[in-house]
């Protein structure tokens, strides 16, 4: 019998991808990913600019100018009493500071340029010993007080996380089964959602109670009980960027490393964690700019008590209150000064130290990724 063989299909019934959809589509979303990523663009360079204009606007600020003036004072009158200088001052001081330069004929002396008082703005900026924009009469702009606070509970924060994420990290990615591990990540990531608030409370009414019992000096807020919850707030941090840095090592660096008689604790402490150490590092560096940025808990916990840079070594205290730079930020933010007065202006300062603070970590977490990151084939 002869072989029948069926008729091929009508190729109009077969379906058939619609690709001029498709790049329609494509274009649809690379589009909506454009404007999304300007949007984003756009409100950081609003963010950026804000800061550097009210910043700049804050050491412009005619009470610089003012304080100059009288600064200079011996100096222009190199014959006058100390009585005399004072009087002087005194009449210096009771002028408009928006108006130095048409009052200047009822002292009988020229201000100081504009220039020179933005200059001696920033000095007084990086030079003063005290934090005391809100007093009115004893005006100090001494930025490394908040800076000191900043960084003194921010190390107590690292202490806490590095050690306790990195071995949680090290747990997950080498020792945990895989079951355990599903139990745990998730109880991880809740930890980093919880408020930052609730650390907060949690540092003031229940860790400085209990810290009080064993340090009696310990008093109500603190350095140290903030620094410590704010640690514990990190340490998800630390562990899940650490664990990626550790899991992104290569199996077969595992199994070389056994295969010449290395115990699992070997392997890890001479194979694994020097080939992660990139990101371990970088992990650490962005826990610290996480730290450094926190608001809430050092608020609640810390106090709002600038410490002076002198030599009763007070502003390295972490028994006693301090005030960070965020902390500083909130307290003007909920109405301690006037709008648009000099006191206000000091928040955007601040804050653009504090951007620039954080900015250069994080540029020093990217730059150590890619110089010390090791590569694979």
């Amino acid at each position: 019998m002869p072989t029948e063989f069926s008729s091929p299909p009508d190729k109009s019934s077969l379906w058939r991808p619609n690709r001029s959809s498709s790049r329609q589509v494509e274009s649809i979303v690379r589009i909506v990913c454009l404007i999304f990523a300007g949007i984003s663009i756009l409100t950081t360079l609003g963010i950026v600019l804000s800061l550097i204009f009210e910043t700049i606007d804050f050491f412009s600020d005619p009470f610089f100018r003012q304080a100059l003036w009288i600064n200079r004072l011996p100096d222009l009158l190199p014959d006058a009493s100390e009585a005399q200088i004072q009087a002087v001052g005194e009449q210096i001081q009771a002028l408009d500071p928006t108006q130095l330069s048409s009052a200047s004929q009822a002292v009988g002396l020229e201000p100081p340029s504009p220039i020179a008082g933005f200059f001696y703005a920033i000095t007084r900026f990086f030079t003063d010993r005290r934090w005391t924009p809100l007093f009115a009469n004893d005006t100090d702009f001494g930025i490394f007080v908040l800076i000191s606070a900043t960084l003194m509970t921010t190390t107590i924060a690292l202490i806490v996380a590095v050690p306790l994420g990195l071995l949680i990290a090290i747990f997950l990615s080498e020792y945990a089964a895989p079951k355990l591990r599903q139990v745990l990540k998730p109880v991880l990531e809740l930890l980093a959602g919880v408020p930052s608030v609730v650390f907060g409370y949690f540092a003031l009414l229940t860790v400085t109670p209990f810290l009080q019992q064993l340090i009696p000096s310990l008093q109500g807020f603190n350095a140290l009980s903030a620094g410590m919850v704010l640690g514990v707030s990190i340490i998800p941090l630390v562990a899940s960027l650490s664990e990626d840095a550790i899991n992104a090592v290569p199996q077969d660096l595992r199994q070389g490393a056994f295969a010449m008689g290395a115990t699992k604790r070997e392997a890890i402490q001479a194979v694994v964690l020097p080939a992660a150490l990139s990101g371990i590092v970088a992990s650490i560096i962005l826990a610290m700019s996480r730290a450094i940025g926190e608001t809430m808990i050092v608020t609640l916990a810390a106090g709002q008590n600038p410490q002076p840079i002198n030599g009763d070594l007070g502003f390295i205290n972490p028994f006693i209150p301090v005030m960070t730079m965020t902390a500083f930020i909130v307290q003007v933010s909920l109405g301690d000064a006037p709008f648009g007065s000099l006191a206000y202006k000091t928040i955007f300062a601040v804050g653009m130290a504090l951007f620039l603070i954080t900015l250069t970590l994080n540029i020093v977490s990217y730059w150590f990724v890619r110089r010390f990151r090791e590569k694979y084939d």
